[in-house]
C-alpha cells in the first residue's frame, strides 16, 4: 500500500496517503449506522450516516446508493469501442438491441453526438442524474473520445454526475485526467488478486504495445488495477469495484479480492453474477462454464459483507443504456430522434424535480421506520419476498407487467435489499404465457412471498400452488414498509400455529435477453 505524501506544496497541508485510505477502508465511504456501529451503504444511508462530502457524491447516484436507484435515472453513452485486454465471459456486440448486458450497443457515438444525447435525455428524464461512459470496449482505452465527451458535457450540463467504468490497466496513467474532469466515480472491474487465478478468465491483454498472454498477462493487470484504485483513493474519488462470480474459477477468490479491495479505500464492492448464456458467444458460454445461482450468489455476497458495503442492486446494464436501474429508454433516444428533438435544457426545472423527488424519498423511509417497530423479538425467522416496482420505492407494478423483481430480505433488523431477479414477461399482447410463468417462479422460487400491484386469477392459483403467496393489498404503497408490515402478520400466524414456517429452495437468475424484447422495443 502505498505510504507517500500528497500536497506537500508549499502553503498546501500535508495529507499521508496511507491515512487517507485507512479512513475510508475504516468507514468504507460511509459513516457508522445505528445497527451494531456496521457502516451502512444500504437503504437507511443518509446524511447523518456518512461524511457530508460522501453524501453529496452519492445521494442521488443510483449505482452508488440502494437507495438512490429507487428514484434516480443513470445513462450511458457508448463512445469507447476499442479495448485492450480480452475476457472469457465478454463479447461486445454492435447494433444490437436484444441483450441487456455489459459490452452491448445498438449505435456507437461521436462525442458531439453523445453531448447532444445527455441534454435530451436529461430533458426528458429529470431525474437522470448521472452519465457515465462504460463502453463497449474500455473508456481508457480510448482516452481522447472519452475526456472530450466529458469535457462536452460538463460544459452544457454541469449538474450531471459524471462517472466510467474500466477493466484498471491503463488506470494509473489516467487518474490526474480523471480528477481534471472532476469523475467523481469511478468503477474498476477487479476479478482476481492472484494471477494464477487470473490466467482462467483473460487470455490476454495489450501492455506498452504489445500483446502479452497467460500468468504474466494477469500479473500487470492485477498491479495497475490495485495501484489504480490507490491513487482514486488518494484523490478522494470513489472506487466501486466490480467483480464478476464465476463458479470453480474466482468464486472463493473473491474473498480475497474483498478484502485486498477494502484495504485499498474502495467504497462499495458489487460482486456480478456471471452471464454465460450460450447464444452470447462468450469463452465461457461456448465451453459451458455455468454461472452462479441465486442463493450462491448471495451467499458470497453475505460473506463478503462483514468486511465492506456490498452493491446488491447492480442491473449489468448496457453500454447505452438510459432510465433507472432495471428500465432501459435507449430505443427512445436513437441518433435519428434525438437529432430532430427540440432540445430545452431546464437546469432549475432538474432541480425542483429533484428536490420533491427527495422528499418523496424521506417519506419512504419514515415509513418504513414506523413500520419497524416491535421486529425485535422476531427471533431468527427471515424470509425472502419478491417486489414487483416501476420505481420511485413503491408496489407500483402489475405482475404480468414485471421485467424484473427486486428481492427484499425479511428479518428482526427489518427490510433489507438483496438482488433482482430479471424474468420474462407473463403478459405479452393481452394474454398470459405459461412458459413464462414457470421461468418466473424458478426466479422467485426462494421467496415466501411476491408483492404485486395487481394480479390476475390464473398466476395467483399457480404461484399459491408454487408455495409463494401472492400480495396485492399493498398496491402504490411504499416496499419496505408494506413488507415489514406483512411480515409482522406471517410472524403472528407462525405463532398461532396458522401456519409453518418453512425454507425455500433456492432460485435461478435469468440468463440471456427477454423474450418480451421486441414487444417492448415497439
Amino acid at each position: 500500500m502505498a505510504s507517500s505524501v500528497l500536497g506537500s506544496t508549499a502553503g498546501e497541508p500535508v495529507v499521508d496517503i496511507a491515512d487517507v485510505m485507512q479512513k475510508m477502508a475504516e468507514h468504507k465511504g460511509c459513516g457508522t449506522s445505528s445497527e451494531g456501529g456496521k457502516a451502512s451503504c444500504g437503504s437507511s444511508a443518509g446524511p447523518a450516516d456518512m461524511p457530508p462530502e460522501i453524501w453529496e457524491k452519492v445521494k442521488n447516484h443510483p449505482c452508488y446508493s440502494e437507495e438512490a436507484h429507487h428514484h434516480y435515472a443513470r445513462m450511458h453513452v457508448a463512445v469507447a469501442p476499442a479495448c485492450n485486454i480480452q475476457c472469457n465471459y465478454c463479447n461486445r456486440k454492435y447494433d444490437c438491441a436484444n441483450e441487456s448486458r455489459p459490452g452491448v450497443v445498438s449505435e456507437r457515438l461521436s462525442p458531439e453526438q453523445a453531448a447532444r444525447k445527455v441534454l435530451a435525455v436529461a430533458s426528458t428524464i429529470p431525474q437522470m442524474t448521472v452519465l457515465g461512459i462504460a463502453g463497449p470496449g474500455d473508456p481508457l482505452a480510448n482516452p481522447r473520445k472519452t475526456f472530450e465527451t466529458f469535457r462536452l458535457i460538463s460544459e452544457v450540463a454541469p449538474d450531471i454526475k459524471l462517472c466510467l467504468s474500466t477493466n484498471g490497466l491503463a488506470l494509473p496513467d489516467w487518474v490526474d485526467e480523471i480528477a481534471k474532469y472532476k469523475v467523481d466515480h469511478v468503477t474498476i472491474t477487479i476479478n482476481m488478486v492472484d494471477p494464477e487465478v487470473g490466467q482462467h478468465i483473460y487470455p490476454w491483454v495489450f501492455w506498452n504495445h504489445q500483446r502479452v498472454e497467460g500468468i504474466e498477462a494477469s500479473r500487470i493487470l492485477m498491479e495497475r488495477q490495485l495501484k489504480g484504485l490507490e491513487m482514486l483513493t488518494e484523490r478522494g474519488i470513489l472506487a466501486k469495484i466490480n467483480s464478476v462470480m464465476i463458479p470453480g474459477v474466482n468464486d472463493m477468490h473473491l474473498v480475497e479480492v474483498n478484502k485486498a479491495v477494502k484495504a485499498r479505500g474502495a467504497f462499495l464492492h458489487n460482486i456480478m453474477p456471471l452471464i454465460s448464456a450460450p447464444e452470447h458467444g462468450t469463452v465461457f458460454g461456448l465451453n459451458g462454464q455455468r454461472g452462479p445461482s441465486a442463493q450462491e450468489l448471495k451467499a458470497l455476497q453475505d460473506a463478503c459483507e462483514g468486511d465492506m458495503n456490498m452493491m446488491r442492486h447492480c442491473r449489468q446494464c448496457r453500454a447505452d443504456a438510459v432510465g433507472l436501474l432495471g428500465e432501459d429508454r435507449s430505443a427512445e433516444f436513437t441518433t435519428d430522434k434525438i437529432m430532430a428533438m427540440d432540445v430545452q435544457y431546464d437546469a432549475e426545472g432538474r432541480k425542483a424535480y429533484q428536490e420533491a423527488v427527495e422528499a418523496e424519498r424521506q417519506a419512504k423511509v419514515a415509513a418504513k421506520a414506523d413500520e419497524i417497530a416491535g421486529l425485535d423479538a422476531v427471533g431468527e425467522i427471515s424470509v425472502l419476498v419478491a417486489v414487483a416496482t416501476k420505481g420511485h420505492g413503491v408496489i407500483n407494478e402489475h405482475f404480468g407487467h414485471a421485467k424484473e423483481f427486486q428481492v427484499y430480505e425479511l428479518s428482526a433488523k427489518g427490510a433489507k435489499f438483496v438482488g433482482h431477479r430479471r424474468v420474462d414477461l407473463y403478459c405479452q399482447g393481452g394474454f398470459g404465457e405459461e412458459d413464462a410463468l414457470d421461468t418466473i417462479t424458478r426466479a422467485i422460487n426462494d421467496c415466501h412471498a411476491v408483492f404485486v400491484a395487481k394480479i390476475g386469477g390464473c398466476p395467483r392459483a399457480d404461484l399459491e400452488k408454487a408455495g409463494i403467496e401472492p400480495v396485492d393489498r399493498f398496491a402504490h404503497e411504499y416496499i419496505e414498509a408494506s413488507a415489514i408490515a406483512w411480515f409482522k402478520d406471517y410472524l403472528a400466524n407462525v405463532a398461532s400455529g396458522a401456519i409453518v414456517h418453512v425454507e425455500r429452495g433456492d432460485a435461478a437468475i435469468r440468463q440471456g435477453a427477454y423474450s418480451g424484447g421486441a414487444l417492448l422495443a415497439g
